[in-house]
């Protein structure tokens, strides 16, 4: 058996993609996209024909609302060929503004609703800022689902469980970049392979913390640069995966065995994060990775709405 579906034993595999075509060769349960892929699709010859349509459709709309048609259709597109969830994600540009955020997402799920997709098919996602948390505690009271994304650190991943996210995805292979790129010469790639890459370190310890407190939030390690990343968090709830990772898991052959496990979890000795506002807000500053990363991808998926924002004006 390939390593893929031997993964699928332990994990629900997710595609981390806009490529419907990709995602129906893989077969994930889930999959999840960003303003990155989306970006990258509709440049495509075979998705362009999707910006075309749409665009044309809602042209008198403002551009900010085209995009969310943009990202809704996709979404749709998904979901025929997804059995779970599509993850559509709100403005980055949002990221520290709670109520936009809201209106932002209430506006997807309605959108969504139109086209006669439920919205327990739908999770909104959003930037792990202490605001995007609060968005999230205000959307999963309407029962709007939230995939809390960006999310470097454990006292990020506490208050996220604490604002009852129904989901995370904390980024393995962006923690990686930062511990590798800050030691420069004096890698030893071998000493940070499997369970003690940082970023497999990271995720294991909010799947512990989670398993250990109890709590529902469902863990999705994300952001992986190597398949020894993704077997090194077998068990974990959810792991989202790029076409090509998934391609080498389905042409190799071995053993994949379960690395995480709840049962482990609850037994094991875990001190409770605070999560107040200045707790959160210290403990975020006191992490540079964390800090640095989480500014770093608000600021690259910004950029690329601003692009996908002049691809549809071009398009008009």
């Amino acid at each position: 058996m390939n390593q893929l579906d031997q993964l699928k034993r332990h994990t629900i595999v997710v595609a981390d993609t806009g490529d419907f075509q990709a995602m129906d060769a893989y077969k994930p349960q889930d999959a999840t996209t960003n303003p990155s892929l989306i970006l990258g699709a509709v440049q495509k010859d075979a998705y362009r024909p999707m910006l075309t349509r749409v665009v044309s459709e809602h042209r008198t709309d403002a551009t900010a609302e085209i995009i969310d048609h943009l990202l809704v259709a996709f979404g749709r597109a998904i979901l025929d060929i997804v059995p779970g969830r599509v993850s559509t994600e709100v403005d980055a540009r949002l990221s520290f503004d709670t109520a936009g955020t809201v209106a932002r997402a209430r506006r997807l799920i309605a959108m969504y609703e139109a086209q006669g997709i439920e919205r327990d098919r739908v999770l909104i996602k959003i930037a792990s800022t202490w605001e995007g948390i609060r968005a999230a505690e205000i959307l999963e009271r309407d029962k709007i689902r939230c995939n809390m994304t960006l999310l470097f650190s454990l006292v990020q991943a506490a208050a996220c469980a604490e604002a009852g996210a129904r989901l995370i995805s904390p980024f393995v292979g962006r923690i990686y970049d930062w511990y590798k790129k800050s030691a420069g010469a004096n890698w030893i790639e071998a000493d940070h392979a499997g369970e003690n890459d940082p970023g497999v370190r990271s995720v294991a310890a909010i799947y512990r913390y989670y398993k250990h407190f109890g709590h529902d939030t469902e863990v999705m390690g994300a952001s992986f640069r190597s398949t020894g990343q993704i077997l090194a968090l077998a068990g974990c709830d959810l792991l989202t995966i790029s076409p090509a990772l998934l391609e080498q898991l389905r042409t190799t052959q071995g053993d994949v065995h379960r690395q995480l496990d709840a049962k482990d979890a609850r037994a094991a000795s875990v001190e409770r994060v605070k999560t107040d506002e200045s707790s959160f807000r210290f403990a975020l500053n006191d992490d540079a990775m964390a800090t640095e990363k989480l500014a770093e991808g608000i600021r690259a998926f910004a950029a690329d709405a601003v692009k996908l924002e002049g691809l549809i004006e071009a398009a008009r």
